[in-house]
């Protein structure tokens, strides 16, 4: 198990970024019920934490994509830690919105894109996938090549594992669902029965209710 998973596993549960609760669910904005919630803006909170994220990033475009030119963020998480990485790495940035800005220019990608260049898109958290695809889509729509996402983690959902290969993208993540939950364990966040319920919720997340 990559050590940089386990650490960011175990940051995400220490800091609460991560609140698992089998008794009492969380609402996601889909509507979904989970016993998991991921809020990966709290780690900004955390300088050490933050800066071991971003330096993780750094160091995986180092090595998978040297190429790249452009740093892009997803709105609203990963702006800040698009912005992070791109200062670590000197490299521009922007960030795509979620839908094209109601007023001014309309813009949904935000700063200076050149056409033709190659950009690595940072993601805070993947679920099924969709937003984040609709991300890379942009870019590609700005004549622009996207070499791959980075995110900070992912449910490892069946759902995203297929859209990522539907659009031909490369996703790579700091963390995932399966090390967070051993990290869980062996902390005493969850016990024995509460990850059978997880493991049961994760296999039909949009119609699980406890």
């Amino acid at each position: 198990m990559c050590e940089t998973a386990k650490q960011t596993a175990k940051n995400l549960l220490q800091i609460k970024a991560v609140k698992i609760n089998v008794y009492k669910h969380f609402v996601w904005a889909s509507g979904w019920n989970s016993p998991i919630y991921c809020d990966n803006r709290k780690t900004l909170s955390y300088p050490d934490i933050r800066r071991l994220i971003y330096t993780a990033f750094a160091e995986k475009i180092n090595e998978k994509y040297s190429d790249c030119e452009i740093i892009a963020g997803v709105a609203t998480g990963a702006i800040a830690h698009g912005i992070l990485v791109a200062e670590a790495l000197n490299k521009p940035f922007v960030y795509v919105r979620s839908s094209p800005k109601s007023h001014g220019m309309a813009n949904l990608i935000e700063g200076e894109l050149t056409e033709n260049s190659k950009v690595v898109i940072i993601e805070d958290l993947v679920s099924t996938g969709k937003s984040s695809i609709a991300a890379v889509d942009a870019i590609r729509k700005a004549n622009c090549k996207v070499l791959g996402m980075l995110a900070i983690f992912s449910y490892e959902f069946d759902a995203a594992t297929e859209n990522f290969r539907a659009a031909n993208c490369n996703l790579t993540t700091l963390c995932d669902y399966t090390t967070l939950l051993n990290e869980a364990i062996k902390c005493g966040y969850i016990n024995a029965a509460d990850m059978e319920i997880i493991n049961n919720w994760k296999k039909s997340p949009e119609t699980w209710k406890k």
